[in-house]
């Protein structure tokens, strides 16, 4: 029977080997995850796969929400190294869009791990799992900075969660097959116009 240890925080690595070993556990769940639904993985398949102890995975990870939210977090922390400056001549609106749509298409690729992940990650409670702070702020990090606002007002904040909800909404619309990947591109780009056109480095217009 499964273990219910969903209430309690995850363990944090602090030497070579533990960081090691948790970065096998991420490896192996998005392994298990791409081709299982989350309903379906097994923690024990999981620590099977990793090459490490039940209770190892269970200490890391106390639930699978936990792992997969984890496994989101570590894809967010790839796609803050992929982030390039906006193209010449490009506006911040669009390079925005831009990333927002790149993002999209590779997670579309893998809609079963996706699935599992955005599931995960929108059902886990900030007070226990860690990694939805990690997350959103990496996220917003990556958002504002393709934008280029280096100091944020409260305002530039708030445009930028209420971007993130809403790509959230059009990623789980396409994979649930309400949306298709035209569809997600032209939200997104609509979505980034409108939203993102109040912002404090937008560029002022004349009387």
């Amino acid at each position: 029977m499964a273990r219910i240890a969903s209430a309690r925080l995850s363990a944090e690595p602090s030497s070579p080997e533990q960081h090691d070993r948790r970065r096998r556990i991420l490896r192996a769940a998005a392994r298990i995850g791409a081709e299982k639904s989350l309903e379906r993985v097994q923690m024990h398949e999981v620590a099977k796969e990793a090459g490490v102890a039940i209770g190892t995975l269970y200490r890391y990870f106390p639930s699978k929400v936990h792992l997969f939210t984890a496994v989101m977090a570590a894809q967010v922390d790839r796609l803050r190294e992929q982030v390039h400056p906006p193209a010449p001549g490009s506006s911040p609106e669009d390079a925005v869009a831009d990333l927002l749509v790149q993002a999209s298409r590779y997670l579309m690729a893998q809609p079963v791990l996706s699935t599992s992940m955005l599931h995960a990650s929108n059902t886990a409670h900030v007070a226990t799992v860690a990694d939805t702070v990690h997350i959103d702020n990496t996220f917003r990090e990556i958002l504002l900075r393709t934008v280029g606002i280096e100091d944020p007002t409260v305002h530039d904040v708030t445009l930028v969660r209420l971007l993130m909800q809403c790509w959230y909404g059009v990623l789980q619309s396409s994979l649930n097959g309400r949306a298709s990947m035209a569809d997600v591109e032209s939200d997104i780009r609509l979505a980034c116009k409108l939203i993102l056109a109040p912002r404090s480095n937008a560029p002022q217009r004349r009387a």
